[in-house]
């Protein structure tokens, strides 16, 4: 099996080049990368843990699914594959736009979505170990009173939008 060629992006969110996703991780090249909010109609949010194999953030909770541009790869198709993939969902994405994360993990133009569904996950076990529905204000205030158990890129990025967020106009 060869190796990603994960897409390298500007902070403008256009795709510069390509790179070997070992490289993008070594080097932490500026790449290009997905998230995606899930709701059930209860207005809960999915929230899953990491596996401890995972190349960045090994083991920590996300409330959003998502994952590295290959080269080439449109955005919002990608977005739809790392949901597929990650938690077995095919539900429409609702843009929420575009944003920039940086640590010294990791550095990507993020593209950002969230989607509401009537499904109940299917985790992929080389990615997501477990996983749960979770109410948002129990979410945040876990965020708020431990963060170093959940990604800091997805907090960083989507945390406030969460907050301020009236949910997806469900019951």
């Amino acid at each position: 099996m060869s190796e990603e060629i994960a897409a390298l992006y500007n902070t403008e969110g256009k795709q510069i080049g390509s790179a070997p996703r070992s490289e993008v991780r070594a080097k932490n090249l500026h790449h290009a990368a997905t998230a995606v909010v899930v709701f059930d109609r209860a207005g809960r949010v999915f929230v899953h843990q990491r596996t401890e194999s995972k190349d960045v953030y090994p083991g920590l909770f996300d409330f959003a699914a998502g994952g590295v541009l290959q080269d080439g790869e449109e955005p919002w198709e990608a977005a739809e594959r790392e949901l597929a993939e990650e938690l077995g969902l095919s539900d429409p994405l609702n843009r929420i736009g575009e944003g920039e994360y940086t640590d010294k993990h990791t550095s990507y133009h993020g593209f950002l979505a969230w989607a509401l569904t009537d499904e109940e996950p299917t985790l992929q076990a080389e990615e997501v170990q477990g996983g749960s529905w979770w109410p948002r204000e129990e979410l945040l205030r876990a965020i708020e009173q431990n963060p170093e158990r959940f990604m800091p890129d997805t907090v960083g990025l989507l945390g406030g939008w969460l907050a301020a967020f009236p949910g997806p106009g469900v019951a």
